[in-house]
């Protein structure tokens, strides 16, 4: 009898240790183990590509060898390498409204290291290697600078697609950031080795391809999707090899970014010769191969060195993509104009006030003069006294056509605040949205949505990012980004219903704040001149020449 007893608590702790143990998938010859909680499993931190360190510093991604050891897969790997990003000074207010945005969506500075291309992926807990479901691919934002999947719980994705009976595989990624990822200058274009974060990206989609089916996940139904930085990268994709997906992808949602209006990799020079200076590279015969000896540290003081997302010249960013003949044949805006677009359908978005919170750091500029002067040294080097008149008329010195927009003389942080962070969200958002839109009008299914949720917070409004909270908070958006993954069309029963997007009828999805009316239909009709202006300026005046100073 005692034997007896023993048997039955020796199975028993065989099935406790079983679970204990977390779910495992089969990769290759090795046995991955993951961790589950309710309805969903987490595989994370998974190497994607070799490490690229060393002599791999600076060079395309390499595929990851075979797997042939197990391993356990139970948190996510530490973010690349991040750039210091210091808060402009401020008090009061305006300090409170811009510490909340920023430290709840770009500000949280993980633990970074080279070593950093890992893949993590949260399925449902029940799906098998032939379920076959859909798979959302996400790409986090942070001007190219800062970021981290860690930021972001796509648990919450799953367990609502799981409600909807709409069941899908989450998907998030890191990419090497700043210079690690996207060094600009001469050298790096002879050497074909820019827009490093782009093809880390590529990577783990061509990764996806080859690994998704043991979690569960359909690797002919991936739906790749960004916020930010994460949404022109997704754009960006879109133009890569001609517009040709490779089979790597079949539909794209992006929020608040679209091919963003830059120029050629050559024009950040000044950048990379800083670094060849900061790192002492400088007598190198060959500095780029000197930057890959560079020790780690010494490296990244240097890059912290350079202008970051929220530094004086703001937007024009040291470290982004850029035309390099490789990943992207022509600058992202004539791409888009030559028709080298992948035919795919596309959800495209941005928040009203997209602007705001990269106006913070130009509050000295106060006048007429000293926004003509900031501009044409910060913003546009080239740009000629005749076109720079047309942009400020464009975008007048008035408080009550300034963004936060519809609060007419409030949040005038300074005389030039609100018409500044009007120009920016336009220039670098919405105008590039509707540019990229009004293009493809026609030649796939397109949606676009507009939030004006959060227009109370003081100072910034509806900020670039307040969407997010949407989405993954588990509201409207989620449902419609489930449903798009999975039928390729956001509409849905217990939804407001979509409007496609065409030039005949550009409607925008429009969320507001109205507990009535939270959702309307609206037109995108609004600020015509000023975007058809600023459009027409930066496809001649791209964005990544360093500030003439």
């Amino acid at each position: 009898m005692h034997l007896g007893l023993w048997a039955v608590a020796l199975q028993a702790s065989i099935v406790l240790a079983a679970s204990l143990a977390g779910p495992t998938v089969k990769l290759d010859s090795a046995t991955v183990t993951g961790t589950s909680s309710g309805s969903v499993s987490r595989f994370l931190g998974i190497p994607f590509a070799k490490p690229p360190t060393g002599d791999r510093r600076f060079r395309l991604p390499e595929s990851i060898d075979p797997y042939s050891t197990s391993f356990s897969a139970t948190s996510m790997g530490p973010a690349c390498p991040q750039q210091a990003v210091k808060l402009p000074d401020l008090t009061g207010l305006p300090a409170d409204a811009a510490n909340f945005v920023v430290n709840s969506i770009y500000g949280i500075i993980f633990p970074d290291d080279e070593d950093c291309l890992t893949i993590n992926i949260i399925k449902p807990a029940d799906a098998t290697p032939t379920s076959n479901l859909p798979v959302v691919a996400w790409i986090f934002g942070g001007g190219f600078e800062v970021g981290s999947p860690q930021m972001y719980d796509g648990a919450v994705i799953v367990e609502r697609s799981i409600a909807l009976g709409q069941p899908v595989i989450y998907v998030s990624m890191n990419y090497r950031l700043t210079a690690f990822g996207f060094l600009a200058g001469k050298e790096v274009k002879a050497a074909g080795v820019g827009n490093l974060g782009l093809h880390d990206q590529r990577e783990a989609l061509r990764w996806i391809q080859k690994y998704i089916s043991p979690f569960g996940g359909d690797p002919t139904k991936v739906t790749i999707w960004g916020e930010s930085a994460g949404a022109m990268s997704v754009s960006l994709q879109m133009l890569a090899d001609g517009g040709d997906t490779k089979g790597l992808f079949r539909a794209a949602f992006m929020q608040s970014g679209s091919p963003p209006p830059v120029g050629d990799i050559t024009d950040g020079q000044k950048y990379y010769d800083a670094l060849v200076q900061g790192t002492g590279c400088a007598g190198s015969s060959d500095t780029l191969a000197c930057l890959r000896t560079v020790p780690y540290k010494r490296l990244k003081a240097a890059i912290n060195d350079s202008p970051h997302i929220l530094s004086y010249q703001s937007l024009n960013l040291a470290w982004l993509p850029r035309a390099d003949g490789v990943f992207l044949s022509d600058t992202p805006q004539k791409l888009v104009q030559q028709g080298k677009v992948a035919q795919i359908p596309i959800v495209s978005s941005d928040c009203e006030d997209e602007g705001t919170l990269f106006s913070l750091s130009i509050l000295n500029v106060t006048d007429e003069g000293q926004i003509r002067t900031y501009l044409k040294t910060n913003f546009f080097p080239t740009i000629s006294d005749a076109d720079l008149d047309t942009l400020l008329q464009a975008y007048p010195q008035d408080l009550t056509q300034g963004s936060p927009y519809d609060t007419g003389f409030l949040n005038a942080l300074s005389p030039q605040f609100k018409r500044f962070a009007s120009f920016q969200g336009d220039a670098l958002f919405q105008a590039p949205r509707r540019f990229f839109l009004s293009a493809r009008s026609g030649k796939q299914k397109m949606w676009s949505y507009l939030s004006k949720r959060g227009k109370v917070l003081p100072f910034l409004g509806a900020a670039q990012g307040s969407d997010l909270l949407n989405i993954y908070g588990g509201g409207e958006l989620t449902d419609y980004l489930i449903r798009f993954a999975t039928n390729l069309n956001p509409n849905g029963p217990g939804s407001t219903s979509w409007p496609e997007y065409t030039n005949l009828s550009p409607s925008l999805l429009t969320l507001t704040d109205s507990a009535l009316v939270p959702i309307v239909i609206t037109q995108d009709t609004y600020r015509m001149k000023g975007m058809s202006t600023v459009t027409n300026i930066m496809l001649a005046n791209p964005l990544g020449i360093p500030p003439n100073v």
